[in-house]
């Protein structure tokens, strides 16, 4: 048996193998006469590198440590905020940054200074941290194309990956001082699958949250923003994070929004003046004019309703108040008071009966009017106890003609069944037989036409002399004896008061209203406007 020639083709044997598997592990030398390519497939290739393993770093004591990544955030578009969804819009480029030294290809290629730029491709055979927004309603990556995302890998395995996003992001809002509310909307970012002890989330030093000079709202003002570093602790209850419990870092930006409160003003609050002012109106027309004023309270009640619809159908239905509202309602108060008033002094204008009044000022003019039933009830009673007292003695009256000790100060009148001007020709026939006792007769017909059969009788019985003589008419003397009777009627003595027919009162509460309301509208205004800017 040649022993050389087995040895020989166990040499070969050994040679094809070896050539076997350099040709599945390529060789890194002689980097710099590849192509990018070229160098980042031999790079990347599976013997060397597997992209779903995170890179691994030991620290001096041989521990192995989390893969630290650093994040920017560009905004260059933010739209307004949607109230009724509670959510608003950004248009961001999001940059990470974190070292993987498989990708270290400066030992290899030390004449290439530049990073490996690339596109999706490149993106697609590293191994990429899943980062996701927290607070995210539909978030996707701009464009139909690869343009949208850059790759960079550096010459000391640094790699930073950029990808601009829309998304649409949940933004509780605090709507109690609407619409002079001031927002803060946080945009958050966690890590997905791998916990703190595999990798944490790190803002850049430099301008970590940046904003495109040219972004500017339309309803907002953007005033501040601030960034800041968490952890996240997630339980089995937690699916936010796979159903994988331990602690997850997280980051997240806030922004300041203050709302412009010019289009509100214009649209909602100065229209909503006008409107109570409006309902003013109707003071100045007559009380009786029911028609124009129930159109002008009417008219403008619907209007103002119509214009709060308008406002909160913009707005989620929230179980605490808002300021909107409280003005809303508290201007509907002073139009639904103005209403009230008009059909308050129409009540009054319809009154048949004088209103004394003890003095000319509102507390005894407004106490007359709502109660103006309560002193004709003291009234009557008083007269009633009078007139009883004269049915008493009417029979120890007709005694006492001579002067007897039956006479009182009553004043008995038997009215004959005349007309006018008989009455007048008989009062013109006694004037002329008793000239000296013409300027004491007392024309019943008049009194009653002037006062009222009540007031005839009130004022025929405080007469303290009349002597009337006429056919078919007896009447009788009355002296200056006080009676019992007087006592209650001292009760009810109107001395010093002034009457008041109803138009007269209807009118003055009319004119008092022409002052009340804008002076009451005035200090609501006050108090509203001082509660929201500084308070």
């Amino acid at each position: 048996m040649d022993w050389s020639l087995v040895i020989k083709i166990l040499l070969n044997c050994v040679a094809l193998t070896v050539h076997a598997m350099d040709e599945d592990c390529p060789t890194l030398a002689d980097g710099d006469s590849l192509s990018q390519t070229q160098l980042l497939d031999k790079l990347t290739h599976g013997c060397r590198y597997d992209r779903l393993e995170r890179p691994v770093t030991f620290s001096e004591s041989g521990q192995r440590l989390p893969v630290d990544v650093y994040m920017r955030a560009y905004i260059y578009f933010m739209q307004n905020l949607e109230a009724h969804d509670l959510q608003f819009k950004i248009y961001a480029l999001l940059q990470m940054r974190y070292l993987d030294p498989r990708l270290n290809f400066r030992g290899v290629s030390p004449k290439r200074k530049q990073p490996i730029l690339g596109e999706q491709q490149l993106r697609d055979s590293l191994w990429m941290p899943h980062i996701f927004l927290a607070n995210e309603r539909d978030s996707s990556i701009l464009g139909l194309t690869e343009k949208d995302i850059l790759t960079s890998i550096s010459p000391d395995g640094t790699v930073i990956v950029s990808n601009r996003i829309k998304a649409t992001l949940y933004c509780w809002l605090n709507l109690k001082k609407f619409p002079f509310d001031e927002q803060h909307c946080s945009t958050v970012l966690e890590s997905w699958m791998y916990n703190t002890s595999e990798l944490v989330l790190h803002w850049e030093q430099k301008r970590p949250i940046t904003y495109d000079p040219a972004l500017h709202l339309t309803e907002f003002v953007l005033q501040s923003s601030w960034s800041n570093e968490t952890v996240i602790n997630a339980d089995l209850s937690d699916l936010r994070h796979g159903a994988f419990a331990g602690n997850y870092s997280s980051l997240s930006f806030t922004v300041h929004l203050t709302r412009v409160v010019g289009f509100y003003l214009m649209d909602y609050f100065l229209p909503s003046m006008l409107i109570v002012a409006i309902s003013w109106v109707s003071f100045w027309l007559q009380a009786d004019q029911a028609p124009p004023r129930i159109t002008l309270g009417t008219s403008t009640l619907l209007t103002f309703i119509t214009l709060a619809s308008a406002q909160g159908k913009t707005l989620p239905k929230v179980s605490y108040i808002k300021v909107s509202e409280v003005w809303f309602l508290g201007c509907t108060i002073f139009i639904f008071g103005s209403m009230v008033e008009f059909a308050f002094v129409n009540t009054i204008w319809r009154r048949k009966n004088s209103v004394p009044v003890k003095k000319l000022n509102s507390k005894h003019i407004l106490k007359s009017t709502l109660s103006p039933n309560l002193l004709r009830r003291r009234s009557s009673h008083a007269r009633s106890r009078s007139f009883s007292g004269m049915a008493l003695h009417r029979t120890g009256d007709n005694a006492s003609l001579g002067g007897g000790p039956g006479f009182n100060n009553y004043l008995t009148v038997n009215l004959p069944i005349t007309t006018i001007k008989e009455g007048q020709v008989l009062g013109q026939q006694q004037q002329q037989q008793n000239p000296r006792s013409g300027h004491q007769k007392l024309d019943v017909t008049f009194v009653e036409s002037a006062f009222g059969p009540m007031g005839a009788a009130r004022s025929v019985g405080t007469l303290s002399t009349a002597s009337t003589t006429s056919q078919g008419c007896a009447t009788t003397t009355t002296n200056n004896n006080n009676h019992p009777a007087d006592t209650a009627a001292e009760e009810i003595d109107l001395s010093g008061w002034t009457t008041l027919t109803p138009q007269e009162i209807a009118m003055w509460i009319d004119s008092r209203a022409r002052f009340v309301f804008p002076l009451a509208f005035l200090v609501f205004n006050l108090f509203f406007w001082t509660f929201v800017y500084c308070i």
